[in-house]
C-alpha cells in the first residue's frame, strides 16, 4: 500500500505540483508499474486539492506515457514508466551559463548530423541548403536577424541525414534552440567579424556536405556551435546585461495549460 500523499498549498499551477508529486512517486518505486493510483476523489483529499487539478495532473503524465486508464477499473501506472522522456526544465533559461549549455547540446547533434548528411544528401537536399544560405544573406539585408533562415538551415541538414531521430530532437529543443539562435545571431550582429565569421562557418558546412567529405562535415558542424559558444563568451557585457535577460525569455519552453 503506497503512503499517504502530503497536502499541497494552495499555490499558483497546483496541477504541475500535483503531477510532480505524482512522478516522483513512480520514479522512487513508490508507486510501481500496473499499480492502481487512488481514486481522483482520494487523491483530491490527500493533496489538499480539486479533482480538477487532480485530473489536469494525471491527463499530463498520460501524455508523458507514465499512467494509462483501463475502462471502468481506473488508472494505472503505465509499462512505459521508467522510460525517462527527454525534459528540459524551463528554468534552465535565464542565465549564460544554460544558453552555452544549449549550444553544447547542439554541438554534439549538429556534428553528427551534418556528418549524416554529407553520407546520405540528395542533389534536392544540396538544393534547398543553398536556398537556406541565401534567405539568410536576404534577411541580415533586409535589416533581420535571420533567426528563422538560421534554424531553417540547421534543421534541413538535420533532414538531409536521414534519420528521423535527429529531426524528432530538433523538434523538441526547437523552443530552446530558436531563443539560443536568437541570442547568438543578435550578439553576432554587434560585430562585423562575427557575422563574417557566422557566414565562413555555415558556408563550411555545406561544402562539406556537397563535397560528401563526412570527416570535415563533422568538424565543420562542431566547429561551427564551438565558435558560437566562444563568442558568446566574448560579447560585450552590456549586450548581455541589457538584452540578455529580455532575449532569454524566448528560450523558455511554452507549457500547455
Amino acid at each position: 500500500m503506497t503512503q499517504p500523499f502530503a497536502t499541497l498549498t494552495h499555490e499558483p499551477r497546483l496541477s504541475d505540483r500535483v503531477a510532480a508529486a505524482l512522478r516522483e512517486r513512480i520514479s522512487s518505486g513508490s508507486l510501481s508499474i500496473a499499480d492502481q493510483l487512488p481514486s481522483e476523489n482520494a487523491m483530491a483529499s490527500e493533496f489538499g486539492v480539486s479533482r480538477t487539478v487532480v485530473r489536469e495532473a494525471v491527463s499530463r503524465l498520460k501524455s508523458e506515457g507514465l499512467l494509462y486508464t483501463r475502462q471502468g477499473k481506473g488508472i494505472f501506472v503505465a509499462p512505459t514508466a521508467l522510460i525517462r522522456p527527454l525534459r528540459i526544465a524551463p528554468e534552465a533559461s535565464h542565465s549564460l551559463q544554460s544558453v552555452l549549455d544549449i549550444v553544447e547540446l547542439r554541438r554534439a547533434l549538429e556534428a553528427e548530423a551534418a556528418a549524416l548528411a554529407a553520407e546520405r544528401r540528395t542533389k534536392g537536399d544540396v538544393t534547398a541548403l543553398r536556398a537556406a544560405l541565401r534567405a539568410i544573406d536576404a534577411a541580415v539585408r533586409a535589416g533581420r536577424n535571420g533567426v528563422t533562415e538560421d534554424v531553417q538551415f540547421h534543421r534541413l541538414i538535420a533532414e538531409a541525414s536521414g534519420n528521423a531521430y535527429y529531426l524528432d530532437v530538433l523538434e523538441y529543443i526547437g523552443q530552446f534552440l530558436r531563443g539560443a539562435t536568437t541570442i547568438t545571431r543578435a550578439n553576432e550582429a554587434t560585430r562585423v567579424d562575427f557575422a563574417r565569421q557566422v557566414k565562413e562557418e555555415h558556408n563550411a558546412v555545406l561544402d562539406a556536405i556537397v563535397a560528401q567529405d563526412t570527416n570535415a562535415a563533422h568538424r565543420a558542424g562542431s566547429r561551427h556551435m564551438q565558435n558560437a559558444a566562444e563568442r558568446i563568451r566574448r560579447a560585450d557585457p552590456d549586450f548581455w546585461r541589457d538584452q540578455g535577460p529580455l532575449i532569454s525569455e524566448v528560450l523558455r519552453p511554452r507549457v500547455r495549460r
